[in-house]
């Protein structure tokens, strides 16, 4: 119906103005119902450049408006809006619409299957997956699903941190369990893991064990002394896990990405030296400086250290810049809100390529923090990891869909707690429960009624005009909106809230009225009306990576 009325709209500038181009038709709905369905500031647009009255303008457009099957009335308020009132022919078209589109209905092209990537999770491979992971995991994955909902073509990547000091730990944690030393011992290592799954990979792999994570197959030898051997093992051991964390939270990754390969493959030292050829850089205190300061950076960023060493950002420009060179027009990464001082220094890293990388690529969803309570106390402690709650803690203890709904439903930026009592509640106020039982609730009446499902897509809909069938048919109407808004915001919370709306509306109008009645034709209509609604509420929730069961 938005676009609907954009078009008209279109049609009436042009023949108002018709030298005018490009013009951005905004249409926005009320926050009240007394001040219609749509509200456009066409006229106040209009009316600098044709220097006219807005109010004299808006009686201009709406006169011009082209014949509409679905507009009651309009009216002009204020400084020259106009707001459009539809007819009940227009609320009730949506049903066929979602009918006509099924499990399509609020999907669009606009992404015309564009090249985009959205890197998420990036776990080090050093323990299980935390909840912070698992925050990163459902906000990115609810991005990739809008994205492809809106037209683009999505690459799901998880890059592995496989490199540096904190593998270089993890090595030493696990030859010291291989030991038999304790991790309450003096001689632990200082910075070493200390949770039991330690104990789980020294004893794989003085078992001689065999690994599978995704492209690779290790095989531990066994040998104490056997440093690389310890290593690889234990990184390949991780990854399996977190492998299984991850299918446990329906999660699928397209490409597995590994620091260690920019550096076997010379990625990194090709990033460098391109960089040095740019000119952007400069050698000082016997270490190598990248001049960042050039690309709005607050100080310049040494890319290789006195001891020959390279920074951490040095493979993210290398990684980035693979990424561009793999074609992909657009690259988010979610990741936790501690990567905030990142995104300059590998902006402007990109920049000083030369190589034509747009200013604000790549893009970022930068998640905050995550507290979990239970019984009204604080959870922090996992005795698997020793030190954190683990995704598979909270997965094991409320479910899947509840651990997915629950880590996506706030905005990313927000921190978020995690209340355990209810997540595992069956009551009104969990929402996950809330919505799904909206769904189960639809498919228990259309059980019962054990007709052929077809014939509602071709009912009378004109007796639906009751204040819940309205407000539950304007709800629907709203639904390709909400999606086309939500990847556009990168805001997966906006479907769960939309879907808690959805949900209510459903619920009032189950609670007010009958469904199974004799008048044949109305029931009819009622009942496409909440198939159609069974429909939406399905199509959201697979948004979210959510089942929608048909009995609770």
């Amino acid at each position: 119906m938005k676009t609907h009325l954009t078009q008209l709209l279109i049609a009436a500038a042009k023949t108002i103005a018709p030298d005018l181009a490009n013009l951005n038709i905004v249409l926005e709905r009320p926050k009240s119902a007394e001040h219609g369905d749509f509200a456009t500031n066409l006229a106040l647009v209009l009316a600098k450049p044709l220097k006219q009255n807005p109010r004299v303008l808006a009686t201009q457009i709406i006169d011009a408006l082209p014949a509409s099957d679905y507009i009651a009335k309009t009216e002009i308020a204020g400084a020259g809006f106009i707001n459009f009132f539809l007819n009940a022919q227009s609320k009730q078209a949506v049903i066929k619409d979602i009918f006509k589109a099924g499990s399509q209905f609020g999907r669009n092209a606009s992404g015309n299957h564009q090249k985009v990537q959205v890197e998420f999770v990036s776990a080090n491979p050093t323990g299980p997956l935390h909840v912070g992971h698992g925050r990163g995991a459902a906000v990115g994955d609810c991005l990739a699903r809008l994205l492809d909902a809106n037209g683009w073509d999505v690459t799901r990547e998880f890059y592995y941190n496989d490199a540096g000091a904190q593998i270089d730990n993890l090595t030493t944690s696990v030859l010291a369990r291989c030991k038999g030393i304790s991790t309450e011992h003096e001689s632990f290592p200082e910075n070493g893991y200390r949770g039991e799954y330690i104990n789980d990979i020294a004893a794989a792999f003085l078992a001689k064990h065999t690994v599978v994570a995704d492209d690779i197959e290790v095989t531990a030898s066994g040998d104490m002394n056997d440093l690389e051997s310890i290593r690889a093992f234990s990184v390949a051991y991780l990854r399996h896990e977190q492998d299984l964390d991850l299918k446990a939270f329906q999660i699928q990754f397209d490409v597995f990405s590994l620091e260690s390969a920019l550096y076997t493959t010379g990625k990194v030292e090709q990033t460098v030296q391109a960089l040095i050829n740019s000119g952007h850089t400069y050698e000082a205190n016997d270490a190598l400086w990248l001049k960042t300061t050039d690309f709005g950076d607050d100080k310049d960023r040494v890319m290789r250290k006195t001891d020959g060493g390279y920074t951490y950002f040095v493979p993210d420009v290398a990684y980035h810049t693979d990424k561009w060179n793999r074609g992909f027009v657009r690259v988010i990464n979610e990741q936790g809100a501690d990567h905030h001082s990142t995104i300059t220094r590998v902006r402007a890293g990109l920049q000083a390529m030369n190589i034509g990388i747009p200013k604000d690529w790549p893009e970022y969803v930068l998640h905050q923090m995550v507290t979990v309570m239970r019984g009204g106390e604080e959870v922090k402690l996992s005795k698997r990891a020793g030190s954190y709650v683990t995704l598979r803690d909270l997965i094991e203890e409320v479910g899947c869909d509840a651990t997915r709904y629950f880590l996506a439903a706030r905005r990313a930026d927000s921190q978020l707690v995690f209340d355990i009592d209810l997540a595992r509640s069956q009551s009104n106020d969990n929402p996950v429960y809330y919505i799904q039982y909206a769904h189960a609730r639809i498919s228990s009446v259309l059980s019962q009624w054990n007709d052929d499902a077809a014939k509602l897509a071709h009912v009378d809909l004109t007796l639906l005009h009751n204040t819940h069938e309205t407000s539950l048919m304007q709800r629907l109407s709203e639904y390709p909106e909400v999606v086309a808004n939500a990847a556009t915001e990168l805001a997966p919370h906006v479907i769960a809230n939309y879907l808690k709306e959805l949900a209510s509306d459903l619920h009032s109008y189950y609670n007010e009225y009958k469904f199974l009645i004799d008048d044949e034709a109305l029931k009819l209509a009622r009942l496409s009306l909440i198939s159609a609604t069974q429909q939406v509420l399905k199509n959201g929730l697979n948004l979210l990576g959510v089942s929608a069961p048909e009995k609770m």
